[in-house]
């Protein structure tokens, strides 16, 4: 039989367990996500500029990878381009994160109705495993002496995207995640030296109980009480500059 030329040929050199290559995208992917990670967590502050030069040995891929990693995140409204000069961190500021709350609010609690009309058992099971890694998250929480840690946030995260998975509208959902991640840098950066107070946990399990009795109206309220109240601990704190 003839060997399709599009299908690599196997040497004896070759290992049937070698780890295949990363591709162009997926090395833009890896870029994209850590560039991301260390936007949000504070590593690089607001109004950094992203030299391209300095930043290839930091993440470990070529200029054009970054540039399409860069690209990404513009989409993202985490970083801004500027004209001949490259790229900087998006600016932080009061007027921002109200507005992203209140942004925020309307389309996750729209989407948390859907998922709770819409959603079946696997939803069902879905919300109530990453609740589960949430309340185990929160117990760990409260036992370690700096009141923080980044397993927490990500099962936060994990958590209030299974709530609202089930929701039919993709657009809703990709706007929700460009929200939450913009929300997440500022509440990690508000709150990293000082402990998450028991009652956000609380609120945490009314949204919960909510959900599984599929109460559209309470689940909406609570979700928007819950959004509000992380912006009162921001203010509170003080908006990073």
């Amino acid at each position: 039989m003839a060997m399709n030329r599009f299908e690599p040929s196997v040497t004896a050199h070759d290992s049937p367990h070698e780890e295949p290559a990363p591709t162009a995208r997926s090395l833009i992917e890896s870029a994209y996500r850590q560039l991301r990670m260390d936007i949000i967590s504070g590593r690089h502050p607001a109004g950094e500029k992203l030299r391209v030069e300095h930043l290839k040995e930091t993440y470990g891929v070529g200029g054009s990878t970054l540039r399409e990693a860069l690209a990404l995140l513009v989409s993202d409204s985490l970083v801004v381009p500027q004209a001949q000069r490259g790229f900087r961190v998006s600016p932080m500021s009061l007027a921002d994160i109200e507005d992203l709350t209140r942004t925020r609010t309307l389309l996750e609690c729209a989407a948390f109705q859907d998922a709770m009309k819409y959603g079946d058992e696997r939803w069902e099971a879905e919300v109530v495993g990453a609740y589960h890694r949430l309340s185990r998250a929160q117990e760990r929480l409260a036992r370690e002496k700096d009141g923080w840690s980044s397993e927490w946030e990500d099962r936060n995260r994990a958590f209030h995207q299974a709530l609202i998975s089930a929701c039919p509208s993709r657009w809703i959902l990709r706007f929700q995640s460009v929200l939450y991640g913009q929300t997440e840098r500022y509440w990690r950066l508000s709150t990293a030296t000082t402990p998450v107070a028991a009652s956000v946990h609380e609120e945490h399990r009314q949204i919960f109980d909510a959900a599984m009795k599929r109460d559209g109206k309470a689940g909406a309220r609570l979700l928007a009480q819950h959004i509000q109240h992380s912006l009162t601990v921001i203010k509170g704190r003080g908006v990073p500059k």
